[in-house]
């Protein structure tokens, strides 16, 4: 069975990926595991951790995770397609790459440009860090 690892941002460039994967499932004999993977970038060490404190700043990169994940969860579920949610806190690239790899993905789709308020001239930082640091194929959607 394919493995897909489906990677978002809640931009809307990462909701045209999950478009895309929902629109060509159909050329697939068999509907493909989906990995729904959200990477949190962390907060900078220092003094904002040492005053929100362990649980406030696991709380806050959950629930901040869980509503960037809502769009793309709500396009999976009116579209039937079954996924299992991840969510990791680090730097998105270097996490995605290492969950393509964990999670035995087949395909990793992305989009090419996230949040960041300065996008690469070809593609996103992130983006490229994957495409360089995975073996494993990755399709970017613009």
């Amino acid at each position: 069975m394919l493995n897909f690892l489906l990677a978002v941002d809640g931009s809307a460039c990462s909701l045209r990926a999950v478009d895309h994967l929902i629109s060509r499932l159909s050329w697939y004999r068999e509907v493909p595991t989906v990995h729904l993977l959200y990477v949190h970038p962390p907060i900078p060490d220092g003094r904002v951790q040492r005053h929100l404190g362990h649980e406030t700043l696991e709380r806050y990169y959950r629930e901040d995770s869980v509503e960037r994940l809502e769009a793309a969860e709500a396009k999976l579920k009116a579209a039937g397609v079954a996924y299992q949610r991840h969510i990791h806190v680090g730097q998105p690239g270097a996490v995605i790459a290492h969950q393509a790899a964990e999670l035995g993905a087949d395909l990793v789709l992305l989009g090419s440009h996230g949040w960041s308020a300065i996008a690469g001239a070809v593609m996103g930082s992130v983006a490229t860090r994957v495409v360089h640091e995975t073996t494993v194929p990755v399709l970017l959607v613009k």
